[in-house]
């Protein structure tokens, strides 16, 4: 940090001017598209989000640029592309002279307000962020070589966190390779021959309760329990009966979330609601951890798409997850499959401890760094 102090003390002594985005930029409307025109190719379209949702044959921009998604669940999102693009519900912006304001170091001043940029969004229906909003903002304008250093700062903790999100998605790749390699064997059950089903509790949730009450919602993609918006209840004699233990399995029956599987582990009461059924199995022959890892593996899913009821709300019940045929080894291989996966599990997906840990605190780094270089009177007086 020392470079960027030095610099902003000798080339800002009185302080850095502000300028209007308008007056330092240009902006530019993305064009509209429809879905027959999405031929698959080789340019991003981009909409809005953090990656593009398709590719086509044709592009709208071929510079440098940064994008804010015009409407919809993502309005306002601000991202960077320096690729040939098609720039469709959204618009671009680009410095409008190079020798004054470099686009990396608008789209980090950018990335520093999303906050306030999504605080812009208008309309009672479908939100949106407009232009005339956007270009009222404005930039801090240091000469371009403190704007240069800032960059390569920032740039440097966008490098680090880009080079763990690609081990992330190796080890995803390799943990997928394993899990499909080790649930295998001869020796095959059906879930219905092994296993006791019961149906979750019917209450309204609270916000405050003895127990956290677990509905469908609250299992992640990978099979934990999420931690946001949770609810609760009040143990009762009428509900006693559905309170979970550690290592208990339950599973989605119903909508789209139909087969998600969760493990509880947690060391707090819990009960299972009626969206949810939970699993007894015979832990002779197979364990809750076994099966958990089995329940995210394609094997089930070929199974499990095949057997639900798709006529209207897609239906999972016992009488469909019953027929699921898992194949099972003896249980010391049941534990040393275990012992392999949960290592991988841990590496991909545990925010406390795993890659994900591990990216949270780059972007923590960089957030900390951001607010920090782009924050010129704090620097200068420092």
């Amino acid at each position: 940090m020392s470079k960027i102090q030095e610099l902003i003390k000798e080339k800002c002594p009185n302080g850095v001017e502000y300028r209007k985005l308008e007056d330092m930029c240009i902006f530019k409307r993305g064009q509209s598209i429809t879905m027959k025109q999405l031929i698959k190719g080789q340019y991003p379209v981009v909409a809005g989000g953090q990656q593009p949702a398709f590719y086509c044959n044709q592009y709208n921009r071929s510079f440098e640029c940064i994008t804010i998604s015009g409407s919809g669940a993502y309005a306002g999102y601000v991202n960077y592309w320096n690729e040939q693009i098609l720039c469709t519900d959204c618009f671009s912006i680009h410095s409008k002279d190079l020798d004054e304001l470099n686009n990396k170091y608008l789209y980090h001043y950018l990335k520093l307000n999303q906050n306030n940029i999504y605080n812009l969004k208008k309309g009672a229906g479908i939100p949106h962020v407009h232009i005339s909003d956007i270009n009222k903002m404005r930039i801090p304008m240091p000469p371009l070589e403190v704007q240069l250093e800032i960059v390569r700062i920032l740039d440097k903790f966008g490098e680090l966190e880009a080079e763990l999100e690609a081990e992330l998605e190796a080890r995803k790749q390799q943990y997928e390779f394993w899990r499909e390699k080790l649930l295998t064997s001869t020796n095959k059950y059906k879930l219905g021959d092994i296993a006791k089903f019961t149906y979750g509790f019917t209450d309204k949730a609270l916000d405050f309760g003895d127990a956290r009450y677990i509905r469908i919602t609250d299992i992640t993609e990978d099979g934990s329990l999420s931690n946001n918006d949770c609810k609760y209840l009040n143990i009762t004699n009428a509900n006693s009966k559905y309170v979970l233990n550690k290592g208990d399995i339950v599973v989605a029956r119903t909508g789209a979330s139909f087969g998600k599987t969760l493990y509880f582990n947690g060391d707090f009461p819990s009960i299972y609601a009626s969206f949810l059924i939970k699993i007894e199995l015979d832990n002779e022959i197979i364990l809750n951890r076994y099966y958990w890892h089995f329940s995210k593996s394609s094997l089930y899913w070929n199974q499990a798409n095949n057997l639900v009821s798709k006529a209207g709300q897609p239906q999972f019940n016992s009488n469909a997850i019953k027929k699921i045929e898992i194949p099972l080894p003896s249980l010391e291989e049941q534990k040393r499959i275990i012992n392999i996966l949960d290592k991988f599990d841990k590496l991909v997906n545990d925010i406390s401890e795993g890659l994900p840990a591990e990216i949270g605190l780059r972007k923590k780094q960089y957030e900390y760094y951001r607010n920090k270089v782009l924050s010129f009177e704090e620097l200068k007086n420092e």
